[in-house]
């Protein structure tokens, strides 16, 4: 995926939960819905990531978040599918829940949703061919 936007609004938020299509796992919930036509501009996905008052404290709500943020960079920017809004929802062991766990949890999730697309190969230079 090319370019990541980030979902601000709430009606964005809300329209994903209402509309989209969502799968839980024990570090995180994914939400996944088409992007409206009116926003959509290229090959970019959204994302939008939240942690409610149930994950603790502001110091925790942004530890998840950060985390949620980090996951999502290594593992959407490999295997997310454009013109979708992704929501990430922490959930109380997203603070704690190991890093590779939680890699695991979003392919899973994706999996599920039918939203998991595999990185194009790359096909080796020729032979004698100059290099970019």
């Amino acid at each position: 995926m090319a370019v990541v936007q980030r979902l601000t609004r709430r009606a964005e938020f809300l329209r994903a939960a209402r509309q989209g299509r969502k799968w839980a796992t024990p570090g995180l919930v994914l939400q996944a819905v088409a992007t409206p036509l009116a926003c959509r501009s290229g090959d970019t996905a959204r994302l939008g990531f939240t942690a409610s008052r149930k994950v603790g404290n502001a110091v925790m709500r942004n530890r998840v978040k950060r985390r949620l943020r980090e996951a999502a960079r290594a593992v959407l920017d490999a295997h997310g599918e454009p013109g979708y809004d992704y929501v990430l929802i922490g959930r109380p062991l997203t603070a704690t829940r190991p890093f590779t766990a939680l890699l695991q949890d979003l392919e899973t999730a994706l999996k599920r949703l039918g939203r998991f697309a595999e990185p194009a190969a790359q096909t080796p230079p020729e032979r004698g061919a100059p290099t970019p």
